[in-house]
């Protein structure tokens, strides 16, 4: 056993043994959370904790065991700082001029396939591996429609969270993601999401989308927003309150006997 696996077993084995609530629901109504892309791995060394728990993690994979029904999909969000100032907000769709962008490290399969096909190809989707120098990474969001969002080693990226942030269009490509809070958001009304089978047809289905629909998808962004905002003190409606309400839910679907 991998020495983080016998960590949470020795863990679990620590307060079943001394508290009977676990024992009560086999860890049912226990929550655990993680965003490292260990967490979803670490938990399976706990049969309990991996069927049985509301595992709230980042990696929502459904090929690596995440199950929608009780496990939270988390918000990635790289803040270096803890402050999102100056990283919310942007020019209105008339001034972006970037059809889609995407910037980040060759890892991973889509990855490496969206750089074949797009990279330094075409001027109107931007795909760098490492930005020019005087390219600002938050502007370059910021002025585009579209954020390409590609799954890397992990499925999970903070480039959803910086393309909400930004007021950008988030393009979803992946395999088994499910998005965060999708039993109470409906990621189809502001984002897109491309198959990675599609990823030659990025501008065709993009260009696809008609002014009018872009400008419903912009405004939906900024609606949603608010609850991927990480407050220092909690807010109604803000991340916070958004995990611990899709706890709640799940939390909803079990029955504990006394």
């Amino acid at each position: 056993m991998h020495a983080i696996g016998r960590t949470v077993a020795d863990y679990i084995h620590v307060i079943s043994s001394r508290y009977s609530f676990w024992n009560t629901s086999f860890g049912a109504d226990h929550f655990m959370l993680s965003c490292h892309d260990w967490g979803p791995h670490t938990t399976s060394y706990v049969p309990h904790l991996f069927n049985n728990s509301i595992r709230v993690l980042c990696n929502a994979n459904t090929s690596e065991g995440f199950n929608p029904q009780k496990d939270v999909s988390l918000a990635e969000i790289n803040l270096k700082t803890g402050d999102i100032t100056g990283l919310t907000g942007g020019p209105s769709p008339s001034r972006r001029s970037t059809l889609a962008f995407f910037a980040g490290g060759l890892h991973g399969a889509i990855r490496n396939e969206l750089m074949q096909q797009w990279k330094g190809k075409d001027q109107d989707v931007l795909v760098y591996e490492k930005l020019p120098p005087g390219k600002s990474y938050e502007s370059m969001l910021k002025n585009s429609k579209f954020c390409l969002c590609p799954s890397g080693y992990e499925v999970a990226s903070p480039r959803v969270v910086e393309s909400i942030y930004a007021e950008c269009v988030a393009v979803l490509i992946s395999d088994g993601y499910v998005p965060p809070f999708s039993d109470v958001l409906n990621w189809n009304a502001f984002s897109v999401k491309v198959d990675v089978k599609d990823i030659p047809n990025i501008k065709k289905i993009l260009m696809s989308i008609s002014q009018s629909q872009y400008l419903r998808m912009h405004r939906r962004v900024k609606q949603v927003q608010r609850h991927f905002m990480n407050n220092g003190s909690p807010k109604r409606f803000d991340l916070f309150h958004m995990i611990v309400h899709s706890i709640w839910l799940r939390r909803l679907n079990i029955r504990v006997q006394d």
